[in-house]
């Protein structure tokens, strides 16, 4: 079984695009049909994560996210296991493997 989709109702949808871009997600504009314009970024196993803005349905609240990031995508920080906090306060542990791994 794997994860193919995440999705983050948030009362910050551009603060919380911003964060997750950092980490290296390649955030694109979405709208489908007549729903609320989104972010989504697809992993390299084909999962999804997508950024709704709060409306209809209430802010997600606490989540733990455990992200890994491409060498080439780490943001200039080093190997190894990173603890960040987005926007709306939930923890996400970024992973960030040793160079050629």
């Amino acid at each position: 079984m794997t994860i193919d989709l995440l999705v983050i109702h948030t009362n910050r949808l551009e603060e919380c695009r911003a964060f997750y871009a950092g980490l290296g997600l390649d955030l694109v504009p979405e709208k489908h049909g007549t729903g609320p314009d989104h972010y989504a970024a697809t992993f390299a196993d084909g999962g999804v994560l997508e950024l709704y803005p709060a409306t209809r349905r209430p802010e997600t609240g606490y989540l733990r996210l455990g992200l890994t990031a491409p060498t080439r995508d780490a943001e200039g920080r080093t190997p190894g296991r990173h603890t960040l906090t987005d926007p709306d306060g939930r923890t996400v542990v970024l992973t960030v493997p040793e160079p050629g791994r």
